[in-house]
């Protein structure tokens, strides 16, 4: 009855009362449930107002009315919370979109590939449906040795089980190997006597044959050689693009999880381009920041110059990417201590390899950085921590790194204990993958790092101890964008099996909330305008149905996004009785 009173008060003033103000109106209104600012000094509030993209009012309801006209939208959030837009601090949109035409071979909880012979029967039931006579080449993505229960990759024979006539590849969940069939080395003309390229590696079987996998530049090179040789689909003049149609498609899957501004990482070959074109036709419903790969872009880098952190269209260069290493869950991180259980084919002695050496990454990221642009630097292993900690030190001694250019380091996951007083003094960001903990905790504490080093993997509260701003990230298509899983793995620390993993690395449902909001903001260099609910800023908004600041922490994983705000517009919005019927 209270909640029902209070209600009627507040349409009352904005009824009778809104009239005799003259502050500027507002032509949305949102009040009746819980309304999260991300503000520190005011961290809750009762209304909010907003005129055309931006918020002009955040505060009690008695004073809202002052906002009010009588066309005002009055939206009652019903017990509902709103908080500000979600940002993807580190993903990768158009590579999830290149993903689309593929067959998903994603395992519990977001798939249901939990095998090397559920594998093989995806794999073939697509087969079986193409027209007879078809030898067109196989895409399968997201399989994960880590959680399959043979836990480990599968191999060339297995995947000529499948099929002998069509070329059959197969990404692993990380994105940073995959495993190819007899018929797709042929057609890649990758032969027996091939020699590992810089930065990557070609798997062999005991008697020194080629088993199928690829690893890092052996993979990616693979993929890039697929796609040129892949024929283009005819499109009408009018339509779009079946790659602009799977980006659209991409882009709703990320909004259906509450973000707001998206991020492309490490953009490469035509992926640049697809990203103009969708800015170009308006078809961009959030913000999109794009990180072009360096090297891939190293003998044009400076055409990107003009662009940096301006967005046309929704479309912004917001620096350059760095893979300095690989997976840690596919074994090919660079570590300074061996895997607890190495891959097969490998000695008890393998630690993973670098993408770069010292030298080469210095000179890259002195190119950027002397001309005031940032970097996103993947690094996984503490070996590659060490590497960009030891890079970057270097070039802030020399004046050339200044902290305010907010570099970050993606991942961290091996992070050892010295490594966060080393990441504060140089003046780095660290954007942890805390769903590790969570998907992958298991493999890291029984097959990767062991209990010591598993238990430190994204050590959020050390570096909010050390005065360190952090962010949380979601690495789509690793996982889906799905950014709340994050916060559940960060907040509670809980493996798969009910482990509790590094209890003394949990934080504050606050902090990770910060950390895909404010911090994000900030290590965007958009913190002005975006990241919390305050005057001026942004009207990127998300409303889920149930408040994660009060709710069972263990329960954070099943709260829904309802709707999606851009700029005072929807763009998602869920039918909680239909949600098939979900915009």
């Amino acid at each position: 009855m209270e909640t029902i009173r209070n209600v009627i008060i507040f349409l009352f003033f904005l009824i009778f009362l809104g009239c005799k103000s003259n502050q500027q109106k507002g032509d949305v209104v949102y009040f009746g449930g819980n309304i999260v600012t991300m503000e520190e000094d005011f961290p809750e509030a009762e209304a909010l107002v907003l005129k055309e993209s931006k918020i002009i009012f955040v505060g009690s309801q008695k004073e809202a009315y002052n906002y009010i006209k009588d066309n005002t939208k009055r939206i009652d959030l019903k017990g509902k919370t709103l908080l500000p837009g979600f940002i993807d601090a580190h993903g990768h949109i158009t590579s999830r979109a290149g993903m689309e035409q593929a067959i998903d071979l994603s395992p519990s909880p977001y798939g249901t590939v939990n095998s090397m012979p559920d594998l093989q029967k995806t794999l073939k039931m697509v087969i079986d449906r193409m027209k007879p006579g078809s030898v067109a080449p196989i895409l399968g993505n997201g399989y994960d040795d880590a959680i399959m229960h043979e836990h480990r990759h599968p191999t060339r024979q297995e995947l000529d089980a499948v099929s002998t006539t069509h070329p059959i590849i197969v990404i692993h969940s990380s994105g940073h190997a995959s495993v190819v069939n007899s018929a797709m080395l042929t057609l890649l003309n990758i032969t027996e006597n091939v020699k590992d390229p810089e930065g990557g590696h070609y798997g062999r079987s005991s008697d020194n044959r080629l088993n199928g996998k690829l690893e890092e530049n052996a993979s990616f090179a693979a993929l890039i050689k697929l796609t040129a040789l892949l024929p283009k689909p005819r499109e009408a003049k009018d339509e779009l693009s079946q790659s602009l149609k799977d980006f659209v498609k991409a882009q709703d899957e990320w909004l259906s999880y509450g973000q707001t501004t998206i991020c492309d990482g490490r953009s490469m070959g035509g992926n640049i381009e697809l990203l103009k074109e969708a800015a170009s036709k308006n078809l961009l419903k959030a913000d999109v920041i794009y990180f072009p790969d360096f090297e891939a872009n190293k003998s044009d880098w400076n055409s990107f110059k003009s662009n940096y952190m301006i967005y046309e269209k929704r479309l912004k260069f917001g620096g350059f990417k760095f893979s300095n290493d690989g997976s840690p869950q596919g074994k090919t991180a660079w570590l300074t201590a061996p895997y607890l259980v190495p891959p097969q084919g490998q000695s008890t002695d393998y630690k993973g390899f670098p993408i770069f050496s010292d030298e080469a990454l210095y000179n890259d990221l002195k190119t950027i950085f002397s001309h005031d642009i940032t970097a996103q630097l993947h690094v996984n292993g503490d070996a590659a921590i060490d590497q960009a900690i030891r890079v970057i030190e270097k070039l802030k001694n020399k004046g050339v790194y200044k902290p305010e250019l907010r570099a970050t380091l993606i991942h961290v996951q091996n992070s050892r204990p010295d490594h966060i007083t080393k990441i504060k003094k140089i003046g780095v960001i660290p954007s942890y993958f805390s769903s590790h903990v969570y998907l992958w905790g298991d493999w890291h504490y029984q097959s990767v790092f062991g209990p010591k080093r598993a238990s430190f993997i994204s050590p959020a509260q050390s570096a909010k101890t050390a005065g360190i701003l952090f962010t949380i990230h979601h690495d789509s298509p690793v996982t889906p964008p799905d950014l709340m899983t994050g916060v559940y793995a960060a907040v509670n620390r809980i493996t798969r099996s009910g482990m509790v993993l590094g209890p003394g690395e949990r934080i504050s449902v606050w902090d990770a909330l910060k950390a895909i909001t404010i911090n994000a903001a900030y290590q965007y260099q958009e913190e002005k305008s975006k990241g919390s609910l305050k005057v001026g800023k942004l009207a990127d908004l998300v409303i889920l149905n149930q408040n994660p600041l009060t709710i069972d922490p263990l329960k954070l994983r099943d709260i829904i996004v309802v709707e999606t705000i851009k700029e005072g517009k929807s763009v998602f919005k869920r039918d909680l009785e239909n949600p098939f019927n979900s915009l």
